[in-house]
């Protein structure tokens, strides 16, 4: 590797462009407001340390636990890193988001004795596949548990302000320790979490030192979760007289109605009279309503108050259109400002009826995707921009919804939903009425209530006890706690048995996981229940393989294999498309995503086939099967490649939306076909080298041209790019000398940064490939690999991004920072 690395590649180096093909920088918008003194947010990523602990080793776990005597003695934890004095030199330097998982190696932990390969049956489970084959859990104490290490810096005068810790998300059952103190223990690795420090800083020049020990040996679902601090950490500093995370409540409707909730605490000893000063503004900034209103509170107590208004003309938040409106609350005391708290909502309607889903009044279905949060290069932690990237392919696709599976979305991603205008479905990962249960799915709801991109709560997917009395009352007691807190959604859950039984009385809407030809009774039962496919189809397929191989674990990317309770696309989106009282649905899912390999469960398998697109986002044929049907936009896809034995027969396919389209082979037709909505087009010819050419017809008239060409051996690789905030997108793609793609290429591609710019992760979508996540290189996976760069902090001047591997011309992007 080390030969290669020195290799001189770069002799006919194709440079694209001076700068990079650019998304809309969403940074601005996806901050509320930066100004909102005197409160201050600070973003808490960077500096961290980062060390392996262990799950039962207390030598090796830094004394945590040592003779029961952790939690005797506040303030004397036991905790040798808590130590001001302790040499953390060893620990590694990490930034956040972060997820130690990923990068740990792939191992053969099966938990089951699987029989020989000619044995097994398609859908055998083995709970080690399900995880994607990394070594986290009871069995691996020595990479299960990890610590989290940051010298803490404050100012002077910090002493007398409220200082909070706020947690994205951790996963999981972290610990918060400042100063030896242990502050918090939140066992959820999904809900969002604030830790007070304001007792336990030092006030005198002693360093305040913050721990975060993580253990990821229990997990929460049966695909893969990642570990560690996995989302972003702010610290925020607060007047004692302060309005509280999630402190304001904003209810609209499309006339133009406005009611503004907010709560405000005084965490002083005195009684206190304060002005609430709310002000509403649109999405250019200009004020369009400013409410005003004395508070009296009582020492140490809170108050809510409650502020109506009527915008006039309100402008309506929508998919083509998703305008926002924000509100600046700002607490007034003796003529000063003490506190400002900045929310955004939108003004729109939702509205579920049996036969139809409308928003704004305008009946559509619901075009939607199942996601975890999981990429290449990455796992879990993935960037803000990156998150805003994964949504735009979706929407690019034709995709209207996202339904979070099986857990609460990420705030920055509710935030780009919000931006961008797709509909959301967030779901709570516990479905319990125990009190942790319960305050996970209060955290849901007070996070999310203002999002206008939000359209429905998930009490829960496919649960043992959704079919059963028990379950009808825990579901009861989860219903009730969401009506109280947010009387204007629809409460769903997802369910694949049960249904007429058990939870479905307490839904607004039926949520149904694939079997829909079980509705029949249920309507009759309840006739007036609407109904969205909460999971849907289910295809399998692999980017860029057309044939089933047993030996490399792979299906074709035709849409033609299914598990055996779901469906491929053509069985469920005609089927929802023509009948009125499915709403419709989300796929099952947007992106592949990190275990459940099926229908190989087993090694070395580790990445799921259920994606329309790949781990990498690369797309899936399928992808232009969904774009023909979702979308407004011309599409004429033609496929598979045409690389392949002379004389053996090969089925061409059409996804298409134009009227009519005709195959060409080496200029020979082949026949003309009428294009059917929501179906595909297919010939089986025999392979002749050459090129294969499909014409798309409108009104008799040739509007479209798609072609394939047989490819010769790798000449070169071309680089590729997008950029959203601070992340780069990297495709690398190899061709032969004339530039066709070549379908089957496996090059070793290295990339090479110059500037302010790192390599965070790589992935090529291989759901067998066992390559490190953390590198700098990575072969390509049929033709195609992807490199994730981040711009540095505080970086300035040119970055320069080369692509090279062994016997091909190079490629490059430059952009300036």
């Amino acid at each position: 590797m080390a030969q290669l690395n020195r290799r001189h590649l770069l002799q006919g180096t194709a440079v694209l462009g001076a700068g990079l093909a650019l998304r809309p920088d969403m940074s601005a918008a996806m901050r509320v407001a930066d100004d909102l003194a005197p409160r201050q947010r600070i973003l808490f990523d960077h500096d961290w340390k980062f060390a392996f602990g262990h799950a039962f080793d207390i030598a090796r776990d830094f004394g945590f636990g040592g003779f029961q005597s952790t939690f005797a003695k506040q303030g004397l934890s036991g905790v040798t890193a808590a130590e001001a004095d302790y040499d953390d030199s060893t620990w590694r330097a990490v930034d956040l988001p972060h997820d130690w998982a990923v990068e740990l190696p792939f191992v053969n932990n099966d938990t089951y004795s699987l029989p020989a390969p000619d044995k097994r049956r398609e859908y055998e489970e083995d709970e080690a596949a399900a995880h994607g084959y990394k070594p986290v859990g009871r069995k691996f104490p020595e990479t299960s548990v990890g610590w989290y290490r940051k010298v803490l810096k404050l100012e002077k005068g910090d002493e007398l302000k409220r200082l909070t810790l706020e947690f994205g998300g951790v996963f999981r059952n972290s610990t918060v320790f400042l100063n030896g103190y242990i502050l918090n223990q939140h066992e959820s690795g999904y809900t969002p979490f604030e830790v007070d420090i304001s007792n336990f800083i030092n006030t005198d020049d002693k360093p305040n030192i913050l721990l975060v020990r993580v253990d990821a040996s229990l997990g929460e679902g049966w695909f893969y979760e990642g570990a560690g601090i996995y989302r972003h950490v702010w610290l925020v500093k607060t007047a004692r007289t302060y309005v509280p995370q999630w402190g304001t409540y904003i209810k609209s409707d499309i006339s133009g109605a406005v009611d503004i909730e907010t709560r405000i605490v005084n965490a002083t000893d005195a009684d206190k009279t304060v002005t609430l000063l709310s002000t509403i503004s649109d999405g250019d900034g200009k004020a369009v309503g400013r409410l005003e209103m004395p508070v009296v509170l009582a020492a140490q107590a809170e108050a809510t108050v409650n502020q109506t208004t009527k915008l006039t003309e309100p402008r309506l938040w929508g998919l083509k259109d998703p305008h926002l409106y924000s509100v600046r609350s700002e607490i007034i005391e003796a003529g000063a400002v003490v506190d400002v708290f900045a929310s955004t909502f939108g003004v729109r309607e939702v509205v579920f009826k049996v036969d139809g889903f409308f928003l704004n009044g305008e009946a559509m279905k619901i075009k939607g995707t199942n996601n975890h949060q999981d990429h290449a290069g990455v796992g879990s932690a993935i960037p803000d921009g990156l998150q805003i990237w994964r949504l735009q392919q979706l929407k690019e696709m034709g995709s209207n919804a996202y339904r979070a599976s099986h857990n609460p979305a990420t705030s920055e991603l509710l935030e780009a939903c919000d931006r961008l205008g797709i509909l959301v479905l967030d779901e709570t990962r516990l479905m319990t009425s125990t009190p942790e249960g319960l305050g996970q799915l209060e955290t849901l709801i007070r996070r999310g209530r203002n999002h206008p991109s939000i359209i429905l709560w998930s009490i829960g997917n496919e649960e043992p006890q959704q079919g059963t009395p028990r379950g009808a009352k825990i579901a009861r007691d989860m219903v009730r706690l969401v009506k109280r807190l947010d009387p204007t959604r629809k409460v769903t859950a997802a369910m694949n048995n049960g249904q007429g039984y058990g939870i479905t009385a307490s839904l607004d809407v039926l949520g149904v996981n694939y079997y829909v030809t079980r509705l029949g009774p249920v309507r009759e039962k309840y006739p007036n229940l609407p109904v969205v496919g909460t999971e849907t189809a289910s295809t399998l397929t692999t980017r860029g393989e057309y044939e089933r191989s047993e030996s490399k674990l792979y299906v074709p990317a035709y849409d033609v294999t299914a598990p055996k309770w779901g469906h491929t696309a053509e069985n469920w989106w005609p089927l929802y498309n023509a009948t009125p009282n499915l709403l419709g649905g989300f796929v099952w899912t947007g992106f592949d995503y990190r275990g459940e390999p099926t229908p190989f469960n087993w090694w070395p398998s580790v990445t799921s086939h259920f994606g329309i697109m790949d781990l990498c986002g690369f797309p899936k044929d399928n992808f232009w099967y969904y774009q023909a049907w979702w979308s407004d936009k011309p599409v004429l896809h033609l496929f598979p490649h045409w690389n392949w034995e002379s004389g053996k027969d090969v089925a061409v396919w059409v996804h298409s939306n134009c009227e009519a389209v005709e195959l060409f082979v080496n200029g020979k037709s082949v026949g003309r076909k009428d294009v059917v909505k929501d179906l595909h087009l297919e010939w089986t010819v025999p392979y002749q080298p050459g090129k294969i050419t499909a014409y798309g017809y409108k009104g008799g008239k040739v509007v479209m041209k798609a072609e394939r060409k047989t490819a010769g051996a790798p000449a070169r690789v071309v680089l590729t790019s997008e950029r959203v905030q601070d992340i780069v997108m990297l495709k690398a793609e190899v061709f032969d000398k004339d530039g066709v793609a070549v379908p089957k290429a496996d090059n070793l591609i290295f990339f090479d940064v110059e500037g302010p710019a790192e390599v965070i992760g790589v992935g090529n979508g291989n759901p067998t490939s066992h390559e490190p996540d953390k590198a700098l290189y990575r072969k390509t996976f049929n033709g195609l690999a992807q490199a994730i760069v981040q711009m540095k902090r505080g970086g300035s001047g040119t970055v320069t991004i080369t692509a090279r591997s062994e016997g091909l011309a190079s490629s490059k992007v430059t952009l300036k920072v």
